[in-house]
């Protein structure tokens, strides 16, 4: 039987390099890419979203670097180094770096360090297969968000509203505002009729409305929590029908 494709996320901050090595593991037969990032924090939300099995890693990123990555323990999964200094070879293989390219990487040796990859998650331990496991992606109910490096869960059920802010998407959570990249439309798709858009950028949990006023500028939804959402002139309807109105 043939095996899975090895499923492998890029971080690099530079475009150019960005593209070349997500074109490099594509004219792999063995492997594809299922998600890009260009910083750290992106790097870790995006291990999560796609359950990456191996991450090719710049090492000098913006915020945090390669290699402090590398080193925060159940961030990533093995990790290869794809980096234009060699000064940073040693100190990769003390993270247990699966294997350490300089630019520009060839297509061989990416093959070969890929494929070095899957031996190494072929003989994963239980503690490492757990590790890899605590990345899947946020359950139906829950939310995923990254803060300073950090990912942190929570339950939909206690947020209120989402709203769409340049490519994010934002909502109040722990006493903050909160961000995560998962769309609205993609949040609306998986965790169904609890929440209704009301807006292109604004979806809302039904049970969290607590009214509906017009105003000079439209209709408003009020939310429990005292959050007043704008209200689409075409949703209106739609929301009235889900409120029982």
């Amino acid at each position: 039987m043939t095996a899975e494709p090895l499923r492998v996320l890029v971080v690099d901050d530079e475009v150019p390099a960005l593209r070349r090595l997500v074109r490099l593991v594509n004219e792999c037969p063995d492997a594809r890419v299922v998600g890009e990032a260009q910083d750290g924090e992106a790097a870790v939300v995006e291990a999560a979203r796609t359950q990456a099995q191996v991450v090719l890693l710049d090492i000098t990123m913006p915020g945090v670097d390669g290699l402090t990555l590398a080193q925060r323990a159940g961030a990533l999964p093995p990790v290869i180094f794809c980096t234009a200094h060699d000064a940073y070879a040693l100190k990769a293989f003390e993270v247990n770096a699966v294997d350490y390219l300089l630019k520009p990487v060839r297509l061989e040796r990416l093959a070969a360090a890929l494929e070095r990859a899957r031996a190494r998650l072929g003989k994963a331990g239980a503690g490492q297969q757990q590790a890899l496991e605590a990345l899947a992606p946020a359950p139906a109910g829950r939310v995923l968000s990254s803060t300073r490096g950090a990912v942190h869960f929570f339950d939909a059920a206690a947020i209120t509203r989402f709203w769409a802010s340049e490519k994010y998407t934002l909502f109040l959570a722990g006493g903050a505002e909160q961000l995560t990249e998962e769309s609205l439309s993609s949040l609306e798709e998986r965790l169904g009729p609890a929440f209704v858009r009301v807006h292109r950028a604004e979806l809302v949990r039904l049970s969290a409305v607590v009214g509906i006023k017009s105003e000079d500028e439209g209709p408003v939804a009020l939310l429990s929590d005292g959050q007043r959402v704008a209200v689409s002139r075409r949703s209106l309807a739609g929301l009235k029908q889900a409120l029982g109105l």
